[in-house]
């Protein structure tokens, strides 16, 4: 690990300016942010980050970045509130399944215990190539090129790929979070905004070095889930070649809003295939209005996959991801809600 300045700060305010400098995108800036530190602590052994200065957001005398609120109108979860504090909560276990299904589904207990839900959803990828500097990676190195796409490329994504870069979103609770139209509360030196979650993550493109739309300094503060008819209904599959401490080849987060057999609102997004968390709107459109029948069912999957590009290892995502899909449809149809 190389060397870094520590510091931290005790206002959202310092923290923001600490980490403000330069105008390089966050992935790549000087002054990165730590809180829970599973992920950055990874990586800087690694010698993949080579932040010069951690801003450790743990002294951050804000309560409300450490809430839990539930009310009629939906859910609000500080940035850092701890990934094992949700899965356990019995009012989202009630109302948002989907939420502490995903998050209790994710790393291991002792890790969720320190992970922080505002880090969670930044984490990077767990690309072989990207964790390994020996390889070409234009995330990590931009024009380098990707000796994924030619390498051992079995974990590596099928939707929302580019030539430049096909490395997986690794994550569970961002699924979730795209899935019920989250939103998210940002400060940084332009000031407080909010933004739906759905915009946070930006798919590789030219430019797989920067990864979301947020600015240097900017600090996630809280997530929002609105309330709906669809919350209660709702449910993450995982399948992993392991049923512990794995990331997923294909997870599914779903939300169903039904009326008798009939799908008057469907929410669907996809993990562990695509390279950002991916809502899958060609799917919902193909079961809105329609009952859960093989059929239908078929035509939604299909439809979830339609822009989906292999590689040489990775093919079998496509059908994994299909029956992923169905099958995490059909589980959440069957969910006894109150």
């Amino acid at each position: 690990m190389r060397p870094f300045v520590y510091r931290r700060p005790e206002s959202l305010a310092d923290a923001a300016t600490l980490a403000a400098g330069g105008q390089a995108p966050p992935v790549l800036a000087p002054a990165q942010f730590i809180a829970g530190g599973t992920n950055m602590l990874d990586y800087m052994k690694l010698d993949v980050m080579r932040p010069e200065t951690l801003v450790d957001l743990n002294g951050l005398s804000d309560r409300a970045l450490r809430r839990i609120e539930l009310s009629g109108d939906g859910l609000i979860l500080g940035a850092l509130v701890h990934m094992g504090e949700v899965q356990d909560h019995a009012g989202i276990r009630a109302n948002y399944p989907l939420i502490a299904e995903a998050l209790q589904l994710a790393a291991s207990q002792q890790i969720r215990n320190m992970a922080t839900l505002g880090g969670n959803i930044l984490q990077r990828t767990r690309c072989e190539y990207f964790r390994e500097t020996s390889w070409r990676c234009n995330k990590r190195d931009p024009g380098s090129g990707c000796d994924a796409m030619e390498g051992f490329n079995r974990q590596h994504a099928v939707l929302g790929t580019s030539d430049k870069c096909i490395a997986t979103y690794h994550g569970d609770f961002a699924q979730a979070l795209i899935a019920l139209d989250a939103t998210i509360d940002v400060l940084g030196p332009d000031g407080a905004r909010s933004l739906p979650f759905a915009r946070l993550h930006r798919p590789p493109g030219d430019t797989p070095q920067i990864e979301t739309v947020l600015k240097p300094g900017d600090i996630v503060t809280a997530i929002h889930v609105p309330a709906g008819p669809w919350t209660r209904r709702s449910h993450y599959l995982k399948v992993r070649d392991r049923q512990s401490y794995a990331f997923a080849l294909a997870s599914a987060a779903i939300a169903l809003y039904l009326d008798g057999d009939t799908v008057r609102e469907a929410r669907i997004a996809l993990g562990g295939v695509a390279t950002v968390p991916w809502r899958a709107r060609e799917a919902e459109a193909v079961l809105t209005g329609q009952p859960l029948d093989d059929a239908t069912l078929a035509r939604a999957a299909d439809a979830a996959f339609a822009g989906a590009v292999a590689h040489a290892h990775n093919a079998f995502k496509i059908p994994l991801g299909k029956q992923t899909l169905v099958r995490a449809l059909r589980e959440t149809a069957a969910m006894e809600t109150a």
